[in-house]
């Protein structure tokens, strides 16, 4: 007797064995991508992790000046669930910013003098002023804004990238990652925020450190030389090809495959990519005193155009440190002092290049920041709790239309009163930048059709170029 799987095993079927494979291989891409003419051929995400303040930067609330310290209205807060931080409190104090703002640019774009650097690409960037959340804790949000899902489990939007576009460098991961902290108070942050979920891991985040081995376990020991590291993987992959072609095909080998391969490349892409000797000095001072130091947020910033040069195809950086709960006028500047100059020079710098008409720059966190005090409002002093209601967000290059604001909150920013964007809207909107349909971007697993944006998010296209 002989089974469907022994059948399938004679060199005679191997025209029936690889027809099959190849149906098995059509059921889990996207399709012939991009669906339209792309705008943006790569990102950068610059995300703020632990929630900037949207009141204390961006969203310019004048009338509060005349309500500081009186209770926030109940037809306001509209029975807001809050979190366990402040749910005790017997009042909630409107606490007006203590820092200025100004219009800047052609745009007149209203910003806080906590941004002199931003200041100066004001028409250069989208500012969106109504994102709003489900999530009201900071795990749970971070994980919606990646992978489009309160639950862990589903890949990221880099995994969903790389999984429909794949890299333009085959000596460098499709998705790359860098974490920096901040001096504010800081949030735990999980590596599974740029897992590849049920994708194959090939399409997981590569995370980079700063120092001498950025990338774990990918130098050879002392002792070990290059051609026989060159050996080895030739022949593991010759027993892993034998498994792979042998009865049920496992995709996860043909992925462990190409994951060595690609691990051998990065020995020698990697070292070069991260070596930033070779920078001009004009570099170091257009980023900031920080450029020089290994792991910051600036000397991150400057390896994401670097990496946008060599055609990494989705790079994310993590900067922690933005939850001020309380004294948030300390925090916020130690953080804006870290974070505002660089991310205004990687704008610069890819458009200086030529490279931020095709790269989608975008830069905010998981939600905002409450209105009211969380704990005692002084004079100089407050904190402020979550808010998903409502927070801000901008955009740059890759198809974004330039020097606009885009949606509008209350007089106390507290709700979104006009054009609201959820976190599926600002994933389908940046997947369209890269020519992708959102809804047609799809991966098979435990037989359904899984999509970044579920079955929500509509084009924000009143941001697009």
């Amino acid at each position: 007797m002989m089974t469907r799987r022994d059948l399938f095993r004679l060199p005679s079927m191997a025209l029936g064995a690889a027809a099959l494979s190849q149906l098995m291989a059509e059921d889990q891409t996207p399709g012939v991508l991009p669906h339209f003419p792309p705008t943006a051929k790569r990102v950068i995400y610059m995300f703020q992790h632990g929630a900037p303040s949207q009141l204390d930067m961006f969203d310019y609330k004048p009338g509060l000046a005349n309500r500081r310290g009186e209770d926030l209205p109940d037809s306001i807060r509209q029975g807001q669930r809050l979190t366990g931080m402040t749910a005790f409190q017997s009042k909630f104090p409107t606490a007006p910013s203590l820092f200025q703002f100004a219009q800047h640019g052609q745009s007149g774009l209203w910003l806080s003098e906590l941004l002199p650097h931003t200041a100066k690409i004001a028409d250069d960037i989208c500012l969106i002023r109504s994102l709003h959340t489900e999530a009201i804790n900071h795990d749970p949000a971070v994980t919606f804004f990646q992978t489009g899902f309160q639950l862990a489990g589903r890949p990221s939007i880099g995994s969903w990238v790389s999984y429909g576009l794949g890299s333009e460098n085959k000596d460098l991961p499709a998705f790359v990652v860098m974490v920096s902290q901040g001096v504010g108070n800081t949030q735990a942050l999980a590596d599974r925020q740029w897992s590849s979920g049920f994708m194959p891991t090939q399409h997981q985040g590569v995370k980079f450190r700063s120092g001498a081995d950025p990338v774990l376990y990918l130098s050879n020991p002392d002792g070990y030389e290059d051609a026989a590291r060159r050996r080895f993987l030739d022949d593991l992959g010759r027993l892993n090809t034998m498994r792979a072609t042998a009865g049920d095909p496992d995709p996860d080998i043909a992925a462990r495959i190409g994951q060595y391969e690609m691990a051998y490349r990065m020995q020698h892409s990697v070292p070069e990519l991260t070596d930033l000797s070779k920078e001009p000095e004009s570099t170091f001072e257009l980023y900031g005193p920080d450029s020089r130091i290994p792991g910051t947020y600036a000397a991150n910033c400057i390896l994401a155009r670097r990496m946008a040069e060599r055609g990494v195809r989705f790079v994310q950086l993590f900067h922690r440190g933005w939850d001020a709960h309380a004294n948030l006028p300390k925090e916020i500047r130690g953080q804006c002092g870290q974070t505002d100059q660089p991310s205004a020079a990687l704008v610069l710098d890819l458009k200086r290049r030529g490279l931020l008409e095709d790269t989608l720059v975008v830069w905010g966190g998981e939600f905002g920041r409450t209105v009211y005090s969380q704990g005692v409002l002084t004079d100089t002093n407050y904190g402020r709790d979550h808010h998903p209601r409502c927070f801000s967000l901008w955009m740059a290059g890759g198809g974004i239309k330039p020097g606009i604001s885009y949606g509008e909150t209350d007089d106390f920013g507290y709700n979104v009163v006009k054009d609201p964007v959820e976190v599926h809207d600002l994933h389908a909107t940046m997947l369209k930048c890269l020519g992708i349909d959102h809804t047609r971007l799809t991966y098979k697993y435990q037989g359904r059709h899984y999509k970044l944006t579920d079955v929500r998010g509509n084009l924000v296209n009143g941001v697009l170029g």
